[in-house]
């Protein structure tokens, strides 16, 4: 798979697991089957390994606007909700991350012009 940066394709594929266990961890918290949220997570996943330009960005806001969402119920009913406001603390420094830190940064340098080229070896 072609790469600018090892590392920040590494945190970039880690996110994108997070991603897909926090959408079958709320599935089952939840006590129902939502395939469209896990649809969504395992597209922003894949999206994350691409490195497409600007992904990072586009993924983050996501992550961060339902943290900042969520927040309000989720610190008021704190006893019955911690692992919502976990949740969201990870999501908002997974989004920090993702457009702060340098080798993550790095790895999200393929113009859309090469999609062709994202899953050859490089």
């Amino acid at each position: 798979m072609k790469t600018n940066n090892p590392q920040g394709r590494a945190f970039a594929t880690s996110v994108g697991i997070y991603l897909i266990v926090k959408s079958v961890l709320n599935m089952i918290i939840g006590g129902e089957l939502s395939i469209s949220s896990l649809l969504i997570a395992i597209g922003g996943a894949l999206a994350l390994v691409s490195g497409m330009q600007f992904v990072n960005f586009v993924v983050a806001g996501i992550l961060f606007i339902v943290a900042v969402t969520h927040f309000p119920a989720n610190i008021s009913n704190f006893g019955s909700n911690w692992i919502y406001l976990v949740e969201g603390i990870i999501d908002i420094a997974c989004a920090v991350l993702l457009v702060t830190k340098d080798d993550i940064k790095a790895h999200f340098t393929t113009k859309w012009t090469e999609t062709s080229d994202i899953f050859k070896n490089k």
